[in-house]
C-alpha cells in the first residue's frame, strides 16, 4: 500500500507515518525500487498498533524502547513485556482518575438536576396557591 492509503486506511497523515518511522515508533517500511514506501501488511500492522498505543496515552518513548528490543529479536522477550505491563498498569492508573473525574461530574450533574426539580416544584407551589 502507498502511504497515501495507509494514511487513509488509518486517519494519519502521512507526515505522522513518515514521523513514526524516523524516529522508531513503527520499523523501517519496505520500499519499492524507486525509494517509494510500499506498506506491507507488517509494516499496516505496527501502524494499528502504534495509534491504538497512542490512543491510550503510552508514552512514545516507551514505544520506541519497545521496537527497538522487538528488532533485536527474541532475546529481548522479557524486556517488551515488561515494557508493556509498565505501560499497562499507567493506563489503568490513568482510567482510575478518569473514572473519577467522570463519577464527579456526574455527581455534579445530578445535583443540578436535583436542584432544578426542587426550583420547579417551588414554583408549581407558588402557582398553585395564586390560583387558590
Amino acid at each position: 500500500m502507498t502511504i497515501a492509503e495507509v494514511s487513509k486506511k488509518y486517519d494519519l497523515s502521512a507526515d505522522t507515518l513518515r514521523y513514526y518511522e524516523r524516529i522508531g515508533l513503527i520499523p523501517p517500511v519496505p520500499r519499492t525500487k524507486s525509494g517509494i514506501r510500499d506498506y506491507d501488511e507488517v509494516s499496516c500492522g505496527w501502524v494499528e498498533m502504534m495509534k491504538c498505543m497512542r490512543a491510550a496515552g503510552v508514552q512514545i518513548e516507551a514505544l520506541i524502547e519497545y521496537v527497538a528490543l522487538f528488532q533485536q529479536g527474541d532475546a529481548t522477550i522479557d524486556a517488551r513485556k515488561a515494557i508493556l505491563i509498565e505501560q499497562r498498569e499507567q493506563l489503568i492508573e490513568r482510567m482510575a482518575d478518569m473514572q473519577r473525574s467522570l463519577d464527579r461530574l456526574n455527581d455534579k450533574i445530578d445535583r443540578y438536576d436535583q436542584g432544578l426539580m426542587m426550583a420547579e416544584r417551588r414554583l408549581r407551589d407558588q402557582l398553585g396557591h395564586e390560583t387558590e
